[in-house]
C-alpha cells in the first residue's frame, strides 16, 4: 500500500443540456425522490444543479454542445428495486433489465436528457 486507500464515490456529474435544470430537478426530486442541494456560489453562476440521496450526490453540470453518456454510466445501488422499476415504468420511462452479471439483479434507464443510469438491487442490511 502506498500510504492511502480509496474509500467511496462522493458524487456522479452527468452533463444536461442548457436550459434542463427543471427537467433534471423533476426528474431526480420528484421521480426518484433526492433531495437538491445548493450549489456553491461560483458553481451556480455556470449553470446546474446538484442532488442528494441515502449515500450518494447526482451532479448534473452544463454542457454546450449538449451529448448524452448512452454508454458510461452512474450505478446506484437500491434496496427495493422492483419497486423502482415499477415506478420508473409507471411514469414512461423504459425500463432494460439485464442478467448479463450472474448473481447481480440490475436494471438500465436513461434521464430525461438520454443518459445512461444503472440501478442494482442492494444487499438487505
Amino acid at each position: 500500500m502506498t500510504g492511502f486507500q480509496i474509500q467511496q464515490v462522493q458524487h456522479v456529474q452527468l452533463a444536461i443540456p442548457v436550459g434542463g435544470e427543471e427537467r433534471a430537478r423533476d426528474y431526480w426530486v420528484r421521480v426518484l425522490g433526492f433531495d437538491e442541494v445548493p450549489k456553491p456560489p461560483l458553481l451556480a453562476a455556470r449553470g446546474g444543479c446538484w442532488f442528494r440521496g441515502t449515500q450518494v450526490e447526482m451532479h448534473m453540470g452544463i454542457e454546450e454542445p449538449f451529448v448524452p453518456a448512452r454508454k458510461a454510466h452512474p450505478a446506484i445501488l437500491v434496496l427495493g428495486l422492483d419497486a423502482l422499476a415499477e415506478h420508473l415504468s409507471q411514469t414512461g420511462a423504459q425500463v432494460r433489465w439485464s442478467a448479463e452479471v450472474p448473481g447481480t439483479r440490475r436494471f438500465h434507464t436513461d434521464d430525461p436528457f438520454g443518459n445512461r443510469l444503472e440501478f442494482i438491487e442492494a444487499p438487505a442490511p
